[in-house]
């Protein structure tokens, strides 16, 4: 039973990113080791219950942390944005990234604190909005393009 899940194009693309060090992997069974972690996150199984055609699942989960602790997953995924990028097969319509914090109230949570103490924490909150629109407002005067006597943008913008 063959539970190949990379063709070798993809492969091909893949195995150059995987370290092989002076005494292993083997490289004939990198695949086989790289394809049983790809079968592990599909099937969101335990590591135990990897079939054997994978090798050992101890060998294949060992091999799977020294790949995430020498980074090669992240190393993979940006060669990989790297390349549908020189393809022009890129859509920066999907990208999203959102930083959004929302405060709640101290009461929300069941919170309990004295008077004197809230409004400790509330002069504390307005000083450092204060201080972060402080210097929000000087890294905006310091970023805006200069204008020549025109008055006409100079930025390559």
């Amino acid at each position: 039973m063959t539970r190949r899940q990379l063709t070798n194009a993809q492969w091909k693309f893949i195995e150059p990113y995987l370290p092989i060090g002076r005494y292993g992997p083997y490289p004939e069974r990198l695949r086989e080791q790289f394809e049983g972690v790809i079968w592990r996150f599909r099937s969101s199984a335990q590591w135990r219950e990897m079939p054997a055609e994978f090798g050992p699942w101890a060998t294949v989960y060992g091999r799977f942390r020294v790949w995430r602790d020498a980074g090669v997953f992240t190393a993979l995924l940006e060669g990989l944005i790297a390349e549908a990028a020189l393809a022009g097969r890129t859509d920066l319509s999907l990208v999203s990234v959102d930083s959004t914090t929302v405060r709640a109230h101290h009461d929300a949570a069941g919170m309990r604190v004295s008077k004197h103490l809230m409004e400790a924490l509330e002069e504390a909150a307005q000083e450092q909005e204060a201080a972060r629109q402080k210097g929000a407002d000087r890294r905006n005067r310091t970023d805006r393009p200069s204008a020549d006597a025109s008055g006409a943008d100079t930025g390559s913008g």
